[in-house]
């Protein structure tokens, strides 16, 4: 259970850091920095981290401090923050349909009244 409230802690918070409103005038919209407000992937590893850094402050999960965790758990956030935000937009589960042809359409030449048809 301490890694599906780990995901869905840092989902939320890279949710809110890229995409809340309420960032929107103080995020960064050039730069390094911008790159990564506008990233879930990016900013997704730092959220992982962070959280990381204060699991002894929470009792949702709890992980040993060392390096090795800090990495997994940084790749760990960074992956399902950018999965889980390619298949959830603001209005629930994305849904596309593509449309394949496998033949040419057939068109049909226009007709044209004859010199018999009048």
């Amino acid at each position: 259970m301490d890694l599906i409230y780990f995901i869905l802690s840092s989902f939320g918070l890279t949710q809110i850091l890229v995409y809340g409103k309420i960032f929107d005038s103080i995020r960064p919209k050039k730069g390094k920095l911008g790159e990564l407000f506008h990233c879930p992937m990016c900013m997704g590893f730092w959220t992982g981290a962070f959280l990381f850094g204060i699991n002894g402050l929470t009792e949702l999960f709890t992980f040993d401090y060392n390096f090795v965790n800090l990495i997994l758990l940084g790749c760990l956030s960074s992956g399902t923050s950018y999965i889980l935000s390619v298949i959830i937009s603001d209005n629930g589960v994305k849904h596309e349909h593509i449309v394949t042809y496998t033949e040419e359409p057939k068109v049909e030449p226009p007709t044209r009244p004859t010199l018999l048809q009048g």
